[in-house]
């Protein structure tokens, strides 16, 4: 240990005083704005590096004396100058000049601009990656970064009322990818895994997204699928105003939705340099939602086909804020500070009116009908509250000691979940004549009710009143440093060390009204109601609700909490607190092989420490003394080996070979020993202290071509074993206490799974096409996976969970010099959601496919006008059970327009 340490100096020492020189310098447009992925060579010895996100690049190892520096930049002109290396004035600025062709015309503008810097810094990278810019991102209708993500080849999304919220890479679950703002993983707010609400987080403050494929010993190893960074804008090089407004209508409830949004930066001096943003969404919205839960289709002729049936009606508002601060402090040419802060939050205010239709007897025609309204108190608007918010704070340096460089960073995060005074009221018919159970439609099944007796308010008996309150909270601390020795210009060896501490908090409560108003409020009739039937029902009029208790009502009751009775059963084994340590080491090496060849070899170690708290719950008539404290805690530690190679045939064809190990750590709650017994509905479910961390072991190989026009075609393909995959085990066939036919469910270790998938994407600028074609640009990919899993209990071999096997995106965009239109496809095929105990009762996420076109005008230089058309599909959220046909879930939310104004100073 004493010779490492003793090396490590030397070659630090050696560095720092050796006889070489360092040229420091930043690539920027005409714009001022950073070009990242610059590629910076050295005259004398062809010696090159890349600029950063920044476009800030640094030169060592260089020969003191006169030099001369040259930068090439896909779509503009290349650019030298001279220097003399050694001085302490070495800071070269290059401003690049588009392009111009034959005619005199500028290549690259407008979106081009986006899509150039896009492809230059993801040329550079060594790892397999693809990146969007913030000149693209304007260019998409997409008001959330998780919709922004849907654009990427490979990228899929899930969504959450309407909206892009749980992010799939290369068909992984969400569960197997990771989310970082700045380089660090994002807190999440869910109360029972570890994803990252991409609704959260508006996609105009954001600078650049990168999805890395494959990772490098650098980054943080939890990313079996992939990892998405998001990066904020830093370190303006001039000053910046941008404004951006807009108003527009969703056609389901004939709501609004607008937003605002605005950036100011400026280098305030030679030392210093802020960046402020901010942007306000507002949505006024809703969804039409129809829910069945299937039964055994081998019972069927003697039982309904389906035991429950919800149709569902929300009405939502949502307003989503978001402000970042960034500063930047030059201290001199070799040292430099910065701070980077971001606050997200997002309210959803939201009234839930659901008719649940369940006891179904084809013998007697009978079934029961409950009617239920979901709001909030008074005080929220008579609506639930669900308020979700993140902040960041990240504190760093950067040190040039010699020709090796010193970066640190520590960091506070923290998210949060809350709904207070969520209320519910319910009230039942036990026994309602129905005609039939109409299967004429598997996909829309309906019940066809005798008469009106379903709708009759003074037949409806108050079944319960509850308020509940929910808390969800995630912190995280980080500290990291990473050290930089480059052994010659092209060549480094970089170390680093990095410490995590995370704390999650799940704090849930739950009280019964019932007693205290059930004099008062015997029947539906005697309380204020509505009929919430929609015309035009998305799911079809023939899914009515007819009359519930109003939000007003509900909203207004008085429910004072010593007035409740407190239902353990209904929360406290969700409750939990989990401590996570996370140290992690790695060194590498990114050496030049030769003129066309970059090797990166190295490895990461992490070591995982979780102590957890939780509850264990048997439902009895001594409740009190049915609840259990439990405890645990776990530690493992991961060696993952890690080796890159990229190999440069010429200028524009490149091939990446990347051999790496990854994991997903299981989710909190997953690992608390908690237990949930409910005697009366025959239902158990508990954690698994005994899960594993899943690992993969990877190989992905890429082949990209670049064109001189702005453009690429590539052609990718990657094999994945993964080992202790997780799984929801569930079975309606559970004995407990000798009584059969109980419902179970545990997350569990799947023994092994492999993935094979290949990627294939072009984007290209058409100029090839005669006249006013040869403005369009077309963008397309398309990935296929397929997986294979061994070790699911009592079932053969089934898919990955969450692993989706096509996935498409398309778009064909018309580009002058003052007007942008742009239609946009995205395509992504069915994977299995929840592993049942047999495959009728396996849960599938459907295929879905969206069309969105976006249109821009620009009156002048400071000024453009734009229109947004999203979801003209009308592309429903839709689940299915055991086959395509069987709907389990189907919600709607229609289309919705904006236009609006973006200005620029």
């Amino acid at each position: 240990m004493k010779k490492i340490l003793f090396a490590l100096v030397a070659m630090l020492s050696w560095a720092a005083f050796g006889q070489t020189a360092q040229i420091r310098g930043r690539v920027v447009d005409t714009n001022n704005f950073p070009l990242p992925g610059a590629t910076v060579v050295l005259v004398s010895n062809k010696a090159a590096v890349i600029s950063d996100f920044n476009g800030y690049f640094t030169l060592t190892y260089v020969p003191q004396g006169a030099q001369q520096v040259k930068v090439s930049y896909i779509g503009f002109e290349t650019a030298t100058q001279e220097v003399v290396a050694g001085q302490d004035s070495s800071f070269l600025t290059f401003t690049l000049v588009a392009s111009v062709n034959e005619l005199n015309e500028v290549v690259v503008s407008g979106f081009q601009a986006g899509v150039n810097k896009a492809l230059n810094k993801q040329r550079t990278d060594v790892n397999v990656s693809n990146v969007v810019s913030s000149d693209q991102i304007g260019k998409f209708p997409d008001a959330n970064i998780g919709d922004a993500l849907r654009r990427v080849s490979g990228i899929s999304m899930q969504n959450d009322q309407g909206e892009a919220r749980d992010i799939i890479i290369r068909g992984f679950a969400p569960e197997l990818n990771s989310v970082t703002l700045n380089g660090e993983r994002i807190p999440s707010a869910e109360g029972d895994n570890r994803r990252v609400q991409m609704d959260l987080i508006p996609s105009d403050m954001i600078q650049t997204i990168e999805v890395n494929k494959t990772v490098t010993p650098d980054m943080e190893a939890d990313a079996i699928g992939g990892s998405v960074n998001l990066i904020t804008r830093s370190n303006p090089n001039a000053f910046r105003i941008s404004a951006s407004s807009s108003y527009g209508l969703n056609e389901i409830r004939d709501g609004y939705n607008g937003s605002f949004s605005f950036l100011v930066a400026d280098k305030l001096s030679d030392k210093w340099a802020y960046t402020l943003s901010s942007s306000l969404h507002a949505n006024d919205y809703g969804s039409d939602n129809v829910e069945f839960v299937w039964n055994d289709p081998a019972d069927w002729s003697e039982d309904s086909p389906f035991d429950e049936h919800d149709i569902r009606r929300y009405d939502v508002k949502r307003t989503r804020r978001s402000v970042s601060l960034n500063l930047d402090h030059t201290i001199d040419n070799n040292n430099s500070l910065f701070f980077k802060s971001m606050y997200n939050n997002r309210d959803d205010w939201e009234n839930r009116f659901r008719v649940r239709v369940a006891k179904i007897d084809p013998a007697k025609n009978e079934v029961r009908v409950r009617r239920q309204t979901k709001g909030g108190d008074s005080d929220n608007m008579n609506r639930r509250l669900e308020a979700q918010s993140n902040y960041k704070f990240e504190f760093g340096g950067a040190h040039q000691l010699g020709n090796a460089t010193l970066d640190w960073k520590a960091s506070t995060a923290k998210a949060d979940e809350r709904r207070p005074n969520e209320r519910y009221i319910e009230f039942e018919q036990k026994k309602v004549d129905i005609s039939r159970v109409d299967l004429s439609n598997p996909r829309y099944p309906q019940i066809v009710f005798d008469g009106n007796e379903w709708n009759d308010r003074d037949k409806f008996e108050l079944r319960e009143v509850t308020e509940q309150n929910g808390l969800t909270e995630e912190k995280d601390a980080t500290f990291r440093m990473d050290l930089t020795l480059p052994y010659n210009l092209s060549d480094k060896f970089k170390v680093g060390f990095k410490y995590k501490s995370k704390e999650k908090l799940r704090d849930n409560d739950f009280y019964d009204f019932t007693s205290f108003l059930e004099d008062r409020y015997p029947l539906l009739s005697s309380v204020d109601t509505q009929d919430k039937t929609v015309k035009g029902y998305l799911a079809g009029d023939k899914y009515a609700h007819g009359y519930l208790a109003s939000e007003e009502f509900l909203g207004n009751l008085s429910m004072p909490v010593n007035e409740g009775e407190l239902l353990l059963d209904e929360f406290i084994s969700g409750n939990y607190t989990a401590d996570e340590k996370i140290t992690a080491g790695y060194a590498m090496v990114t050496d030049q092989l030769g003129d066309k060849t970059t090797m990166i070899a190295g490895a990461r170690l992490e070591h995982t420490n979780i102590d957890y708290v939780g509850y264990a719950f048997e439902d009895s008539d001594e409740v009190l003394a049915d609840v259990e404290q439990v405890a645990g805690s776990g530690s493992y530690t991961n060696f993952l080996p890690n080796l890159t190679f990229q190999h440069k045939v010429n200028d524009g064809t490149i091939l990446n070979l990347a051999f790496t190990k990854t994991l997903a750590r299981p989710g909190y709650f997953n690992l608390v020993p908690f237990k949930n017994i409910l005697i009366d509905d025959e239902e158990i479910e508990e954690g698994n202290p005994e899960l594993e961390a899943t690992v993969s072991n990877n190989i992905d190989f890429t082949a990209e071509k670049y064109f001189s026009s702005v453009g690429l075609f590539s052609v990718g393909v990657f094999h994945k074993n993964l080992d202790n995959w997780l799984y929801t085990f569930t079975t309606t066939d559970y004995t407990y206490n000798g009584a059969n036919n109980w419902s179970y469910s545990q997350v569990r270790n799947g023994k092994s799974a492999s993935v094979t998938g290949l990627e294939v994407a072009l984007q290209s600028k058409l100029d090839f096409l005669p006249g006013f074609l040869s403005n369009l640009t077309f963008y397309g990919n398309y990935t296929y996976t397929d997986s294979s899993t061994d070790g699911v209990e009592g079932r053969d071999d089934v898919p990955l969970v969450g692993a989706v096997k096509n996935m498409a995106n398309g778009s064909i965009a018309y580009e002058t010099k003052k007007f942008f239109l742009r239609a946009s496809t995205n395509y992504s095929g069915s994977a299995i959601d929840e592993v049942g105990g047999d495959t009728w009762e396996d849960r599938y996420y459907d295929e879905q496919f969206f069309l969105d076109v976006n249109a821009a005008y620009t009156v002048n230089k400071n000024v453009r006008l734009f229109a947004e058309f999203k979801n003209l599909t009308n592309q429903p959220l839709r689940y299915y059970q055991g086959i395509q046909e069987r709907t389990m879930q189907l919600e709607y939310y229609n289309f919705n327009w904006n236009a609006g104004v973006k200005i620029d100073f």
